[in-house]
């Protein structure tokens, strides 16, 4: 008896995902970064924006500073609030709070997000890489009101500790191979522990 089913069965269509990768791979020429790299910042940069609600999200495969390739693509991006608040900045900002009863704005900073999965090996080293090739803030315009609140020549409470004043700090974007992402902040040194 013959077989029903055509010995060329047609395939279903591409997902959105796999478009956004079939069109976002860039080419050897481009990168020197193999394509899982970016297929893996491509996941977690959608992870972000459509999970996190962050914007102006960016894939950086060349260092600011020196201009040569990254260790591996990285992302930057604007979170919708503060990822990480510096224990002295919360002490200032408590006090600034009480003193004037008035609740001070907090707003978000550009920040360098850095794509891995859960099964790599990482060293110290391959950190300490990532960090020597980076600028302490990635390069792009911050959150809207920021610039405002700083032309009305009032010191922004807790200034020492953002932009350029922070510490060098990357997210530790870590992708499960059920595509389940959990984020951690690294600092480049030691940072004091927070008081509870």
């Amino acid at each position: 008896m013959p077989s029903t089913t055509s010995p060329t069965t047609s395939l279903p269509p591409n997902s959105a995902l796999q478009n956004l990768l079939n069109t976002q791979t860039p080419t050897p020429l481009e990168t020197t970064h193999p394509a899982y790299l970016h297929h893996l910042a491509i996941t977690i940069l959608q992870n972000l924006q459509l999970q996190h609600d962050w914007t102006s999200l960016t894939i950086h495969t060349y260092s600011p500073l020196t201009s040569q390739p990254l260790p591996r693509p990285l992302i930057s991006g604007l979170p919708p609030r503060r990822a990480y608040i510096h224990p002295d900045e919360q002490v200032a900002i408590l006090k600034a709070e009480h003193s004037s009863g008035e609740t001070i704005a907090q707003f978000p900073e550009r920040e360098w997000v850095l794509p891995t999965h859960l099964e790599e090996k990482w060293s110290l080293a391959r950190f300490a890489e990532v960090f020597d090739a980076v600028d302490t803030v990635p390069p792009g315009s911050g959150a809207e009101g920021k610039d405002d609140a700083q032309e009305d020549g009032e010191e922004i409470v807790g200034g020492k500790w953002q932009g350029e004043n922070r510490q060098k700090r990357i997210l530790l974007a870590t992708v499960h191979d059920d595509s389940t992402v959990v984020y951690y902040i690294m600092h480049d040194g030691i940072v004091k522990p927070r008081q509870n």
